[in-house]
């Protein structure tokens, strides 16, 4: 894990590759738990007989959101800012679901870092390029621009 102190020590690093996370198994629980709590419940996520026919691959793939909602899991590992007293989620921009993940294909996050803003009062705005990897497949699965906000 790279942990980077000032501000200052952030913005040396803008353009420059932060890390890359831990392989993470996306099993056909989490997707099935995924599509209780929000509802998407289309047979390509959850109906793995009818995958097992019908999908390329022949199995069911994760939501889209499913993934994006795994950026904070897989990139905690990879870098932490040290000086704020907190840091929040602002969004993201400019987010590409690229490639499938099928269920029990592994992922990982590699992360980048594009820009860090200074804001009022103390505040960074930092924006990091996150690009879920899959393993053994050449085009990955989502990249996203992620921004975080720090306070003092």
């Amino acid at each position: 894990m790279r942990e980077v102190a000032t501000p200052e020590a952030l913005k040396a690093l803008i353009g420059q590759e932060l890390g890359v996370g831990e392989w993470l198994e996306v099993t056909q629980e989490m997707i099935d738990k995924f599509a209780d709590v929000t509802g998407d419940h289309q047979w390509i996520h959850v109906d793995v007989d009818r995958a097992r026919t019908e999908m390329p691959g022949g199995k069911t793939i994760a939501h889209g959101y499913l993934l994006l909602s795994l950026l904070p899991k897989l990139g905690a590992g990879v870098y932490k800012v040290t000086w704020p007293s907190r840091t929040l989620n602002y969004g993201s921009d400019k987010v590409r679901i690229v490639n499938p993940v099928q269920a029990g294909d592994r992922v990982r996050l590699r992360q980048a870092l594009v820009s860090v803003d200074d804001g009022a009062n103390g505040t960074h705005r930092i924006v990091v390029r996150a690009t879920m990897e899959i393993e053994g497949k050449d085009k990955p699965a989502l990249i996203a621009d992620t921004i975080r906000m720090t306070f003092p």
